[in-house]
């Protein structure tokens, strides 16, 4: 019998409550950029019954309607009707942001490499940290397949509830994909699928589960990785009326692992939604997929993990490391080496070359952050294969 591994990961709908924080805090930042392309963002918010709170700093010339933005952003997730326990236009918001503290800004403003030479020439790192990215050639979307479904179906799940195919739907839900992959890191067959979705009081769990089966599962996986072993949970505590804040407090940046590879991957730990892009959380870690997806589709290696790592208030990372994990077709050394030949890693450089002082960042806020082709989603152009398949020759 030939050995095998499985390997789970899960993804969670828009109107999951630390996806609702996630929301927030993008749109929030979004609203400021449209304004004022060069503010300093870090908005967290928490949900709960009857309640949104923003926390953080915020340092901008903007004039923005906080208020508007939360309650908007969770009308439009689905949050729109009283009767449900949970409503934009019904909740209490409370609004407790600051400036960007002037210790930090000082660094931001001018990082250590210019500011030695008394002049304000580059942007320091808003903090210490290490980040990473990563890419398979196993999924078109140079994606691990077990997060690249588990978002498939949570916004399929989405989806059949906004057309009113499932319209008993509610909008929270989680999904979770079990693969079984041969030890070649081969995907084999899908062992078993989660599906927990919110729904009206009046539905009788028999039609949810033949609907999610048909209108869900169906049309997003692959029957070929289907059998007659697979096993599927569909709400499998029986019952999911209480969902959203009601059910469960939200937090920005709860779901980092959901964001990015499902667990596949390595995490650095910090979150992404809600930071401008001076902070290299998140604009490197989108630099650090942006690098890894080229390496993988220039085919110098089957699959690739970049670390990318930051001191508060220096430009220029203090480390580079790669991982192809016996994979490569030649030595990482030479892989690093042609990394820091062709992409600028500072903050200012990730910021140019992904172009990332635009408002598009809401869209990031739910269903993970890389394999999407939206235009928006910069870091996931192929403009940089040619310059590793040099090492090819």
């Amino acid at each position: 019998m030939t050995k095998t591994y499985y390997f789970t990961s899960e993804s969670v709908t828009e109107g999951h409550p630390d996806k609702i924080a996630d929301q927030i805090s993008d749109a929030v930042l979004d609203e400021v950029l449209k304004q004022d392309p060069y503010a300093r963002v870090a908005c967290e918010t928490a949900v709960n019954t009857g309640l949104a709170v923003l926390i953080g700093e915020i340092s901008t010339t903007a004039n923005v309607d906080f208020q508007n933005i939360v309650r908007s952003t969770i009308n439009n997730i689905g949050y729109n009707d009283p009767s449900s326990g949970y409503c934009g236009d019904n909740i209490s918001v409370l609004v407790a942001l600051d400036k960007q503290s002037p210790d930090i800004a000082q660094g931001v403003d001018n990082a250590i490499e210019t500011r030695e030479k008394d002049v304000y020439e580059e942007v320091g790192a808003g903090d210490q940290g290490l980040m990473f990215g990563f890419a398979t050639n196993e999924t078109e979307t140079y994606m691990p397949l077990p997060i690249y479904l588990s978002h498939k179906l949570a916004k399929k799940l989405a989806d059949v509830r906004k057309e009113g195919i499932l319209n008993y739907l509610r909008p929270d839900g989680k999904v979770q994909v079990t693969v079984e992959y041969d030890l070649n890191n081969v995907a084999k067959r899908i062992d078993t699928v989660v599906v927990s979705t919110q729904h009206s009081e009046e539905v009788s769990q028999e039609q949810i589960h033949k609907d999610i089966k048909t209108y869900v599962i169906e049309p997003c996986l692959d029957e070929h990785l289907l059998d007659d072993n697979t096993k599927y949970f569909i709400n499998p505590t029986g019952k999911f009326v209480i969902g959203g804040p009601v059910g469960d407090a939200g937090l920005t940046g709860r779901k980092i692992i959901v964001d990015t590879y499902g667990g596949y991957a390595r995490h650095g730990g910090g979150a992404f939604s809600g930071k401008d892009a001076t902070k290299v959380d998140r604009s490197a870690a989108y630099m650090a997929r942006y690098i890894a997806k080229n390496i993988v589709a220039s085919g110098i290696c089957d699959k690739i993990e970049v670390q990318l790592a930051y001191a508060i208030g220096v430009a220029n990372p203090v480390s580079i490391f790669v991982d192809a994990f016996g994979t490569s077709k030649v030595d990482e050394g030479d892989i690093v080496k042609v990394i820091k030949e062709n992409f600028s890693l500072t903050p200012s450089g990730i910021i140019e070359t992904l172009n990332l002082r635009k408002p598009i960042f809401s869209l990031t806020a739910a269903y993970g952050h890389f394999g999407r082709d939206e235009e928006s989603f910069t870091w996931e152009k192929l403009d940089k294969v040619d310059v590793f398949k040099k090492l090819l020759v």
